[in-house]
């Protein structure tokens, strides 16, 4: 994993990984067009990621963030994604800006390590115990959304759930390599817990981006 680099955290240009238009494929607004931005850089490093190409920033081309606004601005997108990689290691501020010039909603997906900055409509929080989130970004989630890759994250899904706000939604989602063995139990576990939520990676199902 690169370090992020001072240059890169005033938010004017950003290490753009990949930007895409797709179907939403996680979480509450699964099944639904949005446009997604990835930046680069994370200090997290899941073993199970499947963007491990988005971790070191310096990899990535500096792009002008007029640049990055100016793709959406060729589709037809109104909600637009902001990813990683960990986007919470930038100043979001100005790209969120930009991008609100298009009449367009704006969501975070995050694992909420870094300083609250951005302007948004929803945010995803994906919280990884080895490495939680600030009080700012349990507050103000509007989805909780943690990956289980075994047994215990389920224990650590819980722990996690008593921080977030009352109106937070709250999702499991198997990790993609381990999904015909952690579903099973997740049924069974939101069945007998039925504040959680089942997400799953749909965009596999439909083998798209």
């Amino acid at each position: 994993m690169g370090e992020i680099r001072k240059e890169y955290r005033d938010g004017l240009k950003l290490p753009l990984v990949e930007q895409f238009y797709t179907i939403q494929g996680e979480g509450f607004h699964a099944g639904k067009p949005a446009y997604f931005i990835r930046i680069g850089g994370c200090d997290i490093g899941c073993h199970w990621c499947d963007t491990k190409l988005s971790w070191r920033a310096d990899l990535h081309p500096l792009v002008d963030i007029a640049d990055i606004r100016n793709e959406v601005d060729r589709t037809a997108a109104k909600s637009i994604v902001v990813t990683g990689g960990e986007p919470s290691s930038y100043n979001l501020d100005p790209l969120c800006s930009s991008l609100k010039e298009l009449n367009v909603k704006t969501f975070l997906e995050t694992a909420g390590t870094g300083e609250f900055t951005g302007i948004w409509d929803w945010i995803c929080l994906s919280p990884k115990k080895h490495n939680q989130p600030t009080d700012v970004f349990y507050n103000k989630a509007n989805e909780l959304k943690v990956i289980v890759f075994k047994q215990e994250d389920i224990e650590w899904a819980e722990e996690a759930s008593k921080y977030v706000n009352e109106d937070c939604l709250l999702y499991l989602q198997p990790e993609w390599s381990k999904y015909e063995q952690m579903i099973p139990m997740i049924v069974d576990y939101v069945k007998n817990n039925p504040k959680w939520n089942i997400s799953l990676q749909a965009h596999k199902f439909m083998h798209i981006p």
